[in-house]
C-alpha cells in the first residue's frame, strides 16, 4: 500500500486518470512534422483578430484578469440573447463540467448518459462522488428512451453531447425537445453543443433542425447549454468556455470555481474571436467539405465510417485501434484509439487541412496494403 492511499479521497484513488509522471519528456517519440489529427482542434488555429488581441493584452499580465469576466459574459448574453447572470464563462468547458459536477452532485447521486460519450463526463462525476450511469448506444447515437429509463430518484445531472464525441452523431432538435419534456423536475439536463458551429452547419446543408437549446435557457428550463472557444475558434491552448443556463444554479457553480481562472488573455482573445464570422464560416466551410472527402477515403478503404455532424471523424477499423495507432504514429501522424471510450476497434480522426487529410489517408492506405500482404503471407 502507498504512502497516502489511505489519505486520500475515494474518488481519487477510484480515478481512471493515470498519476503523473516526472520522468517523461514533453512529447514523447513525437515525430517531426507530426500531423495531430487526435484531439479535434482547430487546424487554421484563432483568427487573425484574436491573435492581436492576445498580443496586445500580454503587456498588462501582471496584473490579475477580471474574475467575473464582466466583458466577455456582456458581450456572451448580448450575443445569444440572454441575460448576462445566465453566462457563466470558465478556463474551458471541461472546468465547467467539473463546477456543475461539485455543484449537484455528492455521494449516493448519480448522473446518466450515454456508453461511448465524452469521457470526461465520468471523471467530473467521478471527482465530485457521484456515479455515472452509462446506457447502451442506438445507431452510433444517444438512446433517449434508456436514458429516460435509467433516471431515478438520485438522479441530478444527464448529460447529453449534441453532437457526441466520440461517434459525431447528432440529434435534431424535435429529439430533444421531446426529450426534456419527459425529464423529471429534479435533473438537470446538461446540453454539452461544443462542435455547435460544425453542427450547425451541418444541418444547414442537410436541411434539418439542429438546436433550440437556447430557447430552453431563455425559458428557464432546467438546461445547462456548454459552448467552447475551443474549436470552430480554434482557442483551445487559452482554455475558455461558458455555459447558459439558469441564473441561480450557474451563480452556485461560481462559487465552486477557482479565483483568477480565466486569464486576461484568454478573455481578450474569446472578445474578438466572436465576432470574426468570415472566419468562423470559412472554417466550417472546409470542415464540411473534407469530411466528404476523408470519409468516402476510409469508406474506400473498407472500414466503417460514422456521418459526422463534428469535426472529426468516427472509424471502425475492425482491428486493434491502438495498435493501428502506434504503426500510424510511425508514420507521423496522430489519431485517437477509442478503446478508453468502449470502442477497442475504432478510431476518431479530426477533420484537418486538406493536405492533412491526404496524408493521413496515403498513410492509411500503405497501413492497410502491409496488413493485406501480411495476411496474404501466412
Amino acid at each position: 500500500m502507498s504512502r497516502f492511499f489511505d489519505l486520500v479521497s475515494k474518488p481519487a484513488r477510484d480515478m481512471r486518470r493515470p498519476i503523473l509522471s516526472g520522468n517523461a519528456p514533453v512529447a514523447i517519440d513525437r515525430p517531426p512534422q507530426l500531423i495531430k489529427l487526435d484531439s479535434n482542434e482547430n487546424p487554421f488555429g484563432p483568427c487573425t483578430r484574436a491573435i492581436d488581441a492576445m498580443r496586445e493584452t500580454l503587456a498588462g499580465t501582471g496584473s490579475y484578469p477580471d474574475d467575473d469576466c464582466n466583458l466577455l459574459r456582456r458581450k456572451l448574453a448580448e450575443h445569444h440573447e440572454v441575460q448576462m447572470e445566465q453566462v457563466l464563462v470558465t478556463a474551458g468547458s471541461t472546468a465547467l463540467l467539473g463546477l456543475l459536477c461539485q455543484t449537484l452532485l455528492e455521494p449516493g447521486l448519480n448522473a446518466v448518459t450515454s456508453e461511448r460519450s465524452f469521457i470526461v463526463y465520468s471523471m467530473a462525476v467521478q471527482a465530485a462522488g457521484g456515479h455515472l450511469i452509462e446506457v447502451p448506444m442506438h445507431d452510433d447515437g444517444f438512446d433517449l428512451e434508456a436514458i429516460l429509463a435509467a433516471i431515478d430518484s438520485n438522479t441530478r445531472i444527464v448529460f447529453i453531447a449534441n453532437p457526441n464525441n466520440p461517434t459525431g452523431t447528432m440529434l435534431e432538435s424535435e429529439m430533444v425537445d421531446r426529450f426534456l419534456a419527459r425529464v423529471p423536475s429534479h435533473v438537470v439536463v446538461l446540453l454539452d453543443e461544443a462542435y455547435y458551429e460544425f453542427a450547425a452547419h451541418f444541418a444547414t446543408l442537410r436541411s434539418v433542425k439542429y438546436s433550440n437549446s437556447l430557447e430552453y435557457v431563455r425559458n428557464g428550463a432546467s438546461v445547462v447549454v456548454l459552448r467552447t472557444f475551443s474549436k470552430a475558434h480554434g482557442l483551445a491552448g487559452v482554455r475558455v468556455g461558458y455555459g447558459l443556463g439558469p441564473a441561480e444554479l450557474l451563480g452556485y457553480c461560481a462559487r465552486m470555481r477557482n479565483t483568477f481562472s480565466v486569464s486576461s488573455v484568454a478573455q481578450a482573445a474569446a472578445l474578438a474571436a466572436l465576432d470574426d464570422h468570415p472566419h468562423i464560416q470559412s472554417v466550417v466551410e472546409n470542415n464540411a467539405i473534407q469530411s466528404r472527402d476523408l470519409s468516402q477515403g476510409l469508406l474506400a478503404l473498407g472500414y466503417g465510417v460514422v456521418p459526422t455532424s463534428a469535426n472529426f471523424v468516427f472509424c471502425d477499423l475492425r482491428e486493434d485501434a491502438a495498435n493501428y495507432a502506434d504503426r500510424l504514429h510511425k508514420e507521423s501522424i496522430a489519431v485517437r484509439p477509442l478503446g478508453s471510450w468502449g470502442a477497442p476497434n475504432c478510431i476518431r480522426v479530426t477533420i484537418g487541412r486538406p493536405e492533412q487529410n491526404r496524408a493521413f489517408l496515403r498513410a492509411a492506405s500503405v497501413l492497410k496494403s502491409d496488413a493485406e500482404n501480411r495476411s496474404a503471407s501466412r
